[in-house]
């Protein structure tokens, strides 16, 4: 950037807009870098220092007494830090991206997984329903009249003198398959 030469040193009318458009490209900077680290504490300190640079460009602003040397350093360190800034904040938004893909990856991956698991188990649930309803079909149902009542001595069809099962057993659960 360059200013007019004035009788006693640069426009000051330049160096105020110069400085003024600064802090304006800066503050823009500042506002992409919170929006893209949100609430992220490592750019906390950078926030702090971005606006110790506002101020101070505000401050340089009214020292229009500086040489031209020392005002030029000062707004290239002011646009050095700004652009630190910005960059800083681009890896930050870059790493961010990355962990959400990552994170994207990994929950569809979950999620193909359990839908496989669901049709894999409700696979295996019709193919029981279908066997129990093959077996139900053989099975026959035969009706026997009140009067044909079986006799006292056991069971239906069980023959005579042969040992009659316990009625108060219990089968044990804990070991029966299922």
């Amino acid at each position: 950037m360059e200013f007019s030469v004035v009788e006693m040193g640069y426009d000051r009318g330049q160096v105020d807009s110069c400085l003024a458009d600064l802090a304006e490209r800066l503050a823009r900077m500042v506002a992409q870098a919170d929006v893209a680290a949100g609430t992220n504490e490592e750019l906390a300190g950078v926030r702090v220092a971005a606006a110790q640079l506002r101020d101070f460009l505000a401050d340089a602003r009214s020292d229009s007494h500086l040489p031209s040397h020392r005002m030029q350093r000062l707004i290239a360190s002011a646009e050095e830090e700004a652009a630190g800034i910005l960059l800083r904040a681009r890896a930050e938004l870059t790493a961010a991206r990355e962990e959400a893909r990552q994170l994207r990856d990994r929950v569809y991956a979950e999620a193909m997984q359990a839908r496989r698991d669901f049709e894999a188990a409700l696979h295996a649930r019709r193919m029981r329903a279908h066997q129990v309803d093959e077996i139900l079909r053989t099975v026959q149902v035969v009706t026997v009249p009140a009067d044909q009542a079986p006799a006292e001595d056991g069971p239906a069809g069980a023959a005579p003198g042969q040992p009659q099962p316990d009625p108060s057993w219990v089968p044990d659960r804990s070991t029966a398959q299922v």
